[in-house]
């Protein structure tokens, strides 16, 4: 299988560390609510709307679910660069969660901090597309630089 040539980690810690939360997959619905409101990503206008959260939980228990269930297996690290984006007030993905990423490659890794929480693509977004952008031109020369020679 083809490997992937650069892989971005954001808002979740490296593969190997064991969730420290409790499981919100099968949490009653009022519980599920309230972390997704101190995870500060889903407005109280869509959390207060129950037409709008009977569509939306189903979503997140499924997204929870496959987080929450995965069983990590000890492998050699890849040969593909990391780039792990964390944001400082995150209390899911705290910065050693991110840097820990740097065990599963023997490439290039960088781990970068910007401000915000679990949801800092909100309040970081010019900063953290400008910078996806840059690492995204850089991957481009990477992957073009063998054709040409």
């Amino acid at each position: 299988m083809p490997q992937p040539v650069h892989i971005f980690a954001a808002a979740c810690p490296a593969p190997h560390l064991p969730d420290r939360d409790p499981p919100v997959h099968d949490m009653p619905d009022d519980e599920l609510i309230a972390e997704m409101r101190r995870l500060n990503g889903t407005p109280d206008e869509i959390l207060q709307n129950d037409e709008l959260m009977g569509l939306l939980i189903p979503l997140m228990r499924a997204d929870a679910a496959i987080h929450e269930t995965y069983v990590h297996a000890e492998e050699e690290p890849l040969d593909v660069p990391i780039t792990a984006i964390g944001g400082l007030s995150d209390p899911k993905a705290q910065r050693e969660d991110m840097e820990a990423w740097r065990l599963h490659t023997r490439a290039d890794f960088s781990v970068r901090m910007v401000q915000g929480d679990h949801f800092f693509i909100h309040s970081a977004q010019a900063m953290v597309l400008r910078d996806l952008a840059q690492d995204l031109h850089g991957v481009l020369r990477r992957v073009r630089e063998p054709q040409r020679t």
